[in-house]
C-alpha cells in the first residue's frame, strides 16, 4: 500500500475509533446512534436479508450507467460536431441538473410506476450530465495543430473524431464517467425512497420506521461499498484503455 493509502486508512481507523469510543463513553441508544462495530456485525449477519436489495439497486444503477452511455456519447459528439446544438442544449442540460431530484421523484414515480423504470430514470438524471459535459470539454480540448494537420491531410471528421477526438478526450470522459457513477446511487434510492417494494432504499426507509437504526447504516455501508466498487472498476477499465498515459 502507497503513503496516501495508508493516511486515508489511518484516517478511516481515526474516525471509527473516535466514534466507537463516544458512542459507548455517553451510553447513546442504539436507535439513534450505533458503533461502527454493531454496524459492521449487522452488515454481515444480515448480508442473506440484505443482497436482494442490493441486487435490486445495483441492478438500477448499472441500467442508469448503461443508458446515460448510449444516450450522453452520441450526444456530446452531437454538440461537439454543431456548436449550435450545444448553445441550443446547454440551458437544457444545466436545467436538468438545476431542478432537486427530490421534486421529480414523485412525478417519475406517477409516470413510470413503482417499478424498475423510474429508479432507472433517476439515476440517468444524475449520471448524464457529467458524462456529456466532460465529454464535450475532452473533445473541444484537442490540440488546434493536431487538428490543422488531420485537415491538411483530408481525414474526414469521423476519420479524425476515431483517430484524434476521440482518443484525446477520454481522459476527461473517465473523469467525467467516475463522478457519475459515484454519484449514480443516490438517484436510485431517492426513487426506492418515494415507491418501491425492495432495494437498499426501500429496505433503508422500513428499517428507520421502526427504528432498527443498525440496519439503516448497513444498507448505507453495503451502498457505499458498491459505489466504490464501481468507482475502482472504472479505474481499472481507464488503465486498460488509456494506455499512452501510464
Amino acid at each position: 500500500m502507497n503513503r496516501s493509502g495508508l493516511i486515508a486508512l489511518g484516517l478511516i481507523t481515526f474516525l471509527l475509533a473516535g466514534w466507537e469510543g463516544a458512542v459507548r463513553i455517553w451510553a447513546i441508544p442504539v436507535f439513534i446512534l450505533p458503533p461502527p462495530s454493531l454496524i459492521l456485525k449487522t452488515a454481515v449477519v444480515q448480508a442473506p436479508m440484505i443482497l436482494p436489495h442490493a441486487a435490486v439497486t445495483g441492478t438500477e444503477i448499472v441500467l442508469g450507467i448503461v443508458l446515460a452511455l448510449t444516450t450522453a456519447i452520441p450526444l456530446a459528439i452531437a454538440m461537439f460536431a454543431r456548436p449550435v446544438l450545444e448553445k441550443a442544449l446547454s440551458p437544457f442540460l444545466v436545467a436538468s441538473q438545476a431542478i432537486p431530484v427530490f421534486a421529480l421523484a414523485p412525478l417519475l414515480v406517477i409516470w413510470l410506476g413503482y417499478g424498475m423504470a423510474s429508479k432507472v430514470f433517476m439515476a440517468w438524471i444524475i449520471i448524464f450530465f457529467p458524462i456529456t459535459v466532460s465529454l464535450v470539454q475532452g473533445l473541444k480540448s484537442c490540440d488546434p495543430e493536431y487538428r490543422t494537420l488531420f485537415s491538411l491531410m483530408g481525414a474526414s471528421f469521423l476519420k479524425t473524431l476515431t483517430l484524434l477526438y476521440w482518443p484525446w478526450a477520454l481522459p476527461r470522459f473517465f473523469a467525467g464517467l467516475r463522478v457519475g457513477v459515484s454519484v449514480a446511487t443516490i438517484g436510485a434510492v431517492i426513487g426506492e425512497w418515494v415507491g418501491a417494494q425492495q432495494g437498499l432504499g426501500f429496505l433503508m426507509i422500513q428499517s428507520n420506521a421502526r427504528l432498527q437504526t443498525p440496519l439503516v447504516f448497513a444498507a448505507i455501508l453495503w451502498l457505499a461499498a458498491m459505489g466504490m466498487a464501481l468507482w475502482t472498476l472504472v479505474g481499472i477499465l481507464e488503465k486498460k484503455i488509456i494506455t499512452w498515459n501510464t
